[in-house]
């Protein structure tokens, strides 16, 4: 039986999504740039010394919300069927793992994250650490495979995540998430089965 947190760590998470939601709520009404760390942590009802022990920056209030997807995606991998495929694991994982968020929140993060190229270079920098968080989990799940093949597994998979989302939002979110990682996964089927 998992053990519930305790009180120290209830409060500190419940502080952490209060800053979140104080960051995501004025980048969204007053533009990334223009939101200062004085005033999310008075929107959070925070001192601004306490701001820093959760966060080094306001960027990192977008990064974090982004970061820990090749985490996600091993705990999401851990569901599948036994004696599956990997790349059809990694998909359903991802297709399970964004119908957890609710599209008009995924939206607006999206947008104000396209916002800042200072946030972009840093969501960029963070996929080689996404990846090898996921090489790790992929080797335990299938521990008979080349580290080459796993290694592009991993690769493919924060690929995958990085066009799907870069296609839903060049195409004005118009259709579900999922529709974009079914159709990234396809051309990833038809490409090998042209080889």
């Amino acid at each position: 039986m998992a053990e519930r947190p305790g009180l120290r760590e209830r409060k500190r998470q419940e502080t952490l999504e209060r800053i979140t939601a104080a960051g995501l709520k004025l980048f969204a009404a007053q533009g990334y740039e223009a939101t200062t760390l004085d005033a999310i942590a008075a929107e959070a009802g925070i001192s601004r010394r306490t701001f820093f022990h959760y966060f080094k920056s306001k960027d990192d209030i977008l990064i974090s919300m982004q970061s820990g997807l090749g985490r996600q995606l091993a705990a999401e991998l851990a569901k599948r069927k036994p004696d599956q495929e990997p790349l059809q694991a990694i998909r359903e994982a991802g297709l399970r793992l964004v119908s957890a968020y609710a599209m008009d929140e995924l939206i607006v993060i999206d947008r104000i994250m396209r916002s800042s190229e200072t946030v972009q270079a840093r969501k960029r920098a963070s996929y080689a650490q996404e990846e090898a968080v996921l090489f790790a989990a992929l080797q335990d799940y299938w521990p008979g495979e080349s580290e080459t093949t796993l290694r592009l597994l991993a690769l493919l998979a924060i690929g995958a995540a990085r066009l799907s989302l870069d296609a839903w939002s060049r195409e004005g979110a118009r259709r579900p998430l999922g529709d974009y990682i079914n159709e990234t996964f396809d051309a990833v089927a038809a490409i090998a089965g042209k080889h």
